[in-house]
């Protein structure tokens, strides 16, 4: 937006200085007439014929005033004028901050030196907001960079399947036809994993009592098959849990949590436990599975998009995205709670999500 130009913030605290001296000295007059001068007898002899009458006092005493009223505005001016850039040149420092961070370089800090005042505050407050911008610019780059990756690989997939098929008509078509029904099955449910991500980050979504055990309950119902043909066991227990949010976002929620524990788990005759309890204004979900032992450094970046624990065991046809508990995340911090992953000593990984219970609202 453009503005009309206008007088510098420095000028115009060195004009208020100066006429704050100004000011002063006048009253300073003033004072010195109203208490002094005004009661000097206006005669030719003075008080008493020995002193000097006020105007004599006036002619003596008006040259210099003005003198010194000059040299006050001048001092003020000047004086002023070098004490406002001294007091401003923090504030230089930040426009100068803000304006590389306009232009796009978000690495630059400022790390305003000296003992904490109001600019210093302002500093660092300025630096940590840089710090989150520029982490959350590089995990958006990130974002974008693994994604376009996820989805060029089945449109690959699908053109190198066509490309075969035209160059060899005699090539059986149901069997094209299924590959590139996978291949697009995969495709879409990719770009629903990632319109759910988004979805979760912007917390734009209707709020309702939901039971955090009831829908433990619906996504174990949903996920035994699966649970039944690799041969694990699928528990759920525990009390009601409720918690104020979109009862689609939690259940998939929960969803993603057992098919995770479901899928990433030993080959056969692995358990799975779902738990829910509240605790005072806390909502509970806990679900442990068993596993393969995960090294320490790996467990941390789970929740990262696209991130798939290679040391995990998993079949092709549940491979996915390695989106599974970024949607976690995202839905979890949407809700104003948190997510806490731990490797279990014997294999395994045990999740614990905690959300506000319904006695106080979560946070949108």
């Amino acid at each position: 937006m453009r503005r009309r130009p206008g007088l510098s913030v420095r000028l115009k605290l060195t004009l208020s200085y100066a006429a704050f001296l100004a000011v002063a000295g006048a009253l300073l007059l003033a004072v010195v007439w109203v208490y002094l001068l005004r009661y000097v007898p206006d005669n030719t002899q003075g008080l008493l014929g020995i002193s000097p009458n006020r105007y004599l006092l006036i002619r003596t005493f008006a040259p210099p005033a003005a003198i010194a009223m000059a040299a006050l505005l001048v001092f003020g001016l000047v004086g002023g004028w070098l004490l406002a850039g001294r007091m401003l040149a923090p504030l230089t420092q930040i426009t100068d901050a803000a304006r590389l961070a306009g232009s796009g370089s978000l690495s630059h800090r400022i790390r305003m030196e000296g003992r904490q005042d109001e600019f210093r505050e302002l500093s660092d407050t300025f630096d940590a907001m840089l710090g989150q911008l520029e982490s959350h610019v590089a995990e958006q780059q990130r974002f974008a960079a693994n994604a376009s990756h996820e989805l060029r690989t089945p449109l690959a997939i699908s053109r190198t399947l066509l490309d075969v098929a035209r160059k060899d008509p005699a090539r059986d078509r149901d069997e094209l036809v299924d590959r590139l029904y996978e291949v697009n099955t995969r495709a879409i449910d990719l770009t629903e994993a990632l319109l759910l991500l988004s979805r979760g980050d912007r917390s734009t979504f209707r709020r309702e009592s939901v039971d955090l055990s009831l829908l433990a309950e619906e996504a174990a119902e949903t996920l035994l098959p699966l649970a039944e043909r690799r041969r694990i066991t699928l528990d759920v227990s525990g009390t009601a849990a409720r918690t104020c949010g979109s009862a689609e976002l939690l259940l998939r929620m929960v969803t993603n949590l057992v098919q995770n524990a479901v899928v990433h788990n030993l080959p056969t005759g692995g358990t799975v436990t779902v738990h829910t309890e509240a605790h005072g204004d806390t909502s509970v979900l806990r679900v442990e599975s068993t596993g393969r032992r995960l090294p320490p450094e790996l467990v941390p970046t789970l929740t990262e998009p696209f991130q798939r624990g290679t040391e995990r065991v998993r079949t092709d046809e549940h491979a996915g995205a390695g989106l599974g508990l970024a949607i976690v995340h995202s839905i979890v911090r949407a809700h104003a709670g948190t997510l806490d992953l731990a490797a279990r000593p014997a294999g395994g990984l045990l999740v614990t999500v905690r959300l506000p219970g319904t006695g106080r609202r979560a946070a949108g």
